[in-house]
This record gives structure tokens, sequence and C-alpha cells, in this order.
């Protein structure tokens, strides 16, 4: 009541509907200059990436990605959820994926110079093993037979009994999951393409540890994840990471034999990416330095090919010319692997297309999201066979649709529905 009284009753309120009422976690006064902020959260297995947005006006303050700090017990969900199964685990992985979120509001405030109390909302996006690390669910369930998952719609959870850094009466809101392979990362995507409101059937791939597919419209959406990720995650080969400095991402044949590489940033290279990886791919079949299988042809590879633990390696930067000091080259084993994760991708478009009797070739808009489709080169996607053969206009990248679903729903109270 007194600070209604002392802004002579113009104010400011923020509301947030819980199941079904409305709660008022914060009020100001409507000429008040300090920030009213929200945070928005793709909660990643390896990254966590954050948006701070002004909630009266939208405009984005700043953006950061942190380091996900639960890589530190294992690179990959399944390790963690193991880990988690162990005495203090669960809350272990809790208060790491606090911690990590808390870096990165560190991190946004100093940038945006506000203070981390005034964020009075936030939404957080992540895969369903994520999300029951984060708010120290049992995961266990989620690696097992029938696979089912603790909760699926978590809502709205006190930000201070996660442990975050924020205003003590903020509210986070967690996307719900639909089961144990679709999470509120896959949810936050589709409602940042829109997917759910179009009138005309559209498809909607998300490549990460998995390779997530959803095809559909207003009226109806079907869905299908498999393994096709982890060669493109970095999990391909030794060169294998993710996109940064020094990570080739383009990858050039000449017709007279040379390799040109570029690299993120035009720095001295130190591994490859994985559009890096699909590009190399489809320069060498081009080239002819592979058959329709992917195997390396030592005669056509202008003397790069070695032998080596009984497997055919092909060198792509010397050891004096990479960051490393060691030598860049790529295996026939990795190449196999892609060939299966690429395989695996086109088979999860066929099967789901087939399902409602349609064929790739009939739809007319296939959003990519994530990295994989701000930096994949949709050419060599197709020339590889990853990617169906449409006129490339009808691919829209999405950019990381997770962190862009989130901030919707920070300023479009609509998107709740």
């Amino acid at each position: 009541p007194g600070r209604v009284r002392a802004a002579d009753y113009r104010v400011d309120c923020l509301l947030v509907e819980d199941r079904g009422h409305w709660v008022l976690t914060h009020v100001a006064a409507a000429d008040e200059p300090a920030a009213l902020t929200g945070l928005a959260v793709d909660l990643g297995t390896t990254r966590i990436a954050a948006r701070l947005v002004d909630l009266r006006s939208g405009e984005t303050l700043a953006e950061t990605a942190e380091d996900n700090p639960q890589i530190g017990v294992g690179p990959d969900v399944l390790v963690r959820i193991h880990h988690g199964q162990e005495e203090g685990g669960r809350d272990e992985l809790q208060r790491l994926a606090a911690a990590g979120i808390n870096r990165a509001v560190e991190a946004l405030c100093t940038r945006a110079a506000v203070a981390p109390d005034a964020i009075v909302l936030m939404t957080v996006a992540g895969n369903t093993a994520m999300t029951h690390l984060f708010l120290g669910l049992e995961a266990r369930w989620l690696i097992r037979e029938p696979y089912i998952p603790a909760a699926n719609q978590p809502g709205m959870v006190r930000a201070r009994d996660l442990g975050l850094a924020i205003h003590r009466r903020a509210r986070a809101l967690v996307f719900p999951n639909v089961g144990s392979y679709f999470g509120g990362d896959l949810i936050a995507g589709i409602l940042f393409a829109g997917l759910h409101r179009r009138e005309e059937t559209a498809i909607l791939v998300d490549v990460g540890t998995n390779a997530e597919v959803v095809l559909g419209n207003r009226d109806w959406m079907i869905a299908c994840a498999g393994a096709a990720g982890p060669a493109l995650e970095g999990g391909m080969s030794r060169m294998g990471m993710m996109a940064g400095p020094g990570v080739i991402d383009r990858v050039r044949i000449g017709a007279d034999g040379h390799l040109e590489l570029g690299t993120i940033g035009g720095e001295p290279p130190r591994g490859i990416c994985g559009s890096g990886v699909i590009d190399l791919a489809a320069q060498l079949f081009l080239s002819g330095w592979v058959d329709i299988r992917g195997r390396l042809l030592p005669e056509r590879c202008d003397g790069r090919c070695r032998e080596s633990g009984g497997l055919l390696h092909l060198e792509l930067v010397p050891a004096a010319a990479s960051a490393t000091g060691e030598t860049l080259s790529i295996s026939q084993a990795d190449l196999d692997s892609l060939m299966r994760s690429k395989a695996a991708m086109y088979t999860i478009l066929e099967t789901l297309t087939g399902q409602v009797g349609l064929t790739p070739e009939q739809l007319e808009t296939f959003f990519v999201a994530g990295t994989f489709g701000c930096f994949i080169d949709p050419d060599a996607a197709v020339t590889i066979g990853m990617l169906p053969d449409l006129p490339r206009e009808r691919y829209r990248p999405l950019g990381n649709s997770a962190l862009g679903g989130a901030v919707r729903l920070l300023s479009d109270a609509s998107a709740q529905d």
C-alpha cells in the first residue's frame, strides 16, 4: 500500500498466471527509471544461453552463453542421470545448473548495467533430462523402459527455491515437455517458429544430441526423434568440436585438388564443427575423393591419405599449420559415422512425412533450428543426402529457436495459450 500511494496510484504491476490464477510478483511506480527485466534461458546440455529483456519495451538488453557447469560431472545427460542416483548427486546437479544460470545473470547484468534484483520473471527451455536435473527431479526413469518423465508440465516455480540470484519473488516458467525425447526446447522452437498457428503444413528440424523433427500446422502435429546429432556435435572424431574461434566451418576442394579451409574468425585451425563436417563430406564426394558409399579413394586424395591403426586417415591440416601443433585428420570411421547420422536424419524426414501421406517435396517451408540451421550450407547437406533436394528458398534458418521461444514467452502473454 505504501508503494502504491507513493506513486500516486500510477504503478506498473507484474502478474504471472500460475495454474489458472494470477500471482502479483512486483509493483513499481509507472515512471520509475529502474529497469524491469525478464530473463530467457536456453538450458542446453553443453551451453547455457541467456538473454536479458526489458519487460516494458521488449528490447533485448544483453545476451550471453556460458558453459554448463554440469559438464564437470559428465559430458552427456546419460552420465549425469547415473550420477544423480548417487548419494547427494541429484542436489549437486541442481546446484550446478543454478550456478551456470547465475553466472549468466552476472554477465548479463554487468553488460546491461542493471541489478540482478531487477530480474522479476524468467523462462527456461531445455530438453526433458536437463529440465529434470535443473528442477532436482528424479531422472532415472528417463533412461529405463518405458521412459516416463517425473513431470511433463513443471509450470511456474519460485526462482528462490532453485537457488537463482534474481528478485526474491521472481517466478520461473519452465517449458513443458512431451515425454522423454521431446523437451521444452522443442516446444519453445515450435512457439518461436509459429508452427502451431500456421494454416499450411510445415516442418521443423532441430539437430542437437538428437535430431528432433516436428511436422504439422495449427490443427495437428506429429513428431519423431532419432540419434542423428552426435556426429555433428563434436562427437564424430578427435578433431570434432562445437563452433568457436579457429574451428573449421567451410571446406572447398578446387578442380586442381587444392584443399581450402575456412575457420571461424580466420584463426589457425584447431578442429572442425558440424557445418564444416557436412561441407567436407560434400566436397569429398563432388571431387571424387570418396565414392558413393563415402569410402575414401587414396589414389584420388592428392597424397593426403595415410593408414594408421588399420584405418585410412585423410590429412586436412599438417601439424605445422594447426593451432594445436598436431596433424588434424579425419578417418574412414569418422566418415562412416557421418553417413549413419545423415541417413538417420533423412530416414526421420521420410518416415514422418510418409505417416501423413506427404513427401518432403510437398512442404513449402522447412524450418531448421539451432547452430545447425544457422551455419549449415543447404547445398552441402543436399549433396550428401542429409536433407531433401528442395528449392533453397524453402529452407528457413531459425537460429537458437529454444532461446527465441523463451523470449517470446516473456514478451507475449498470449504465448501461454
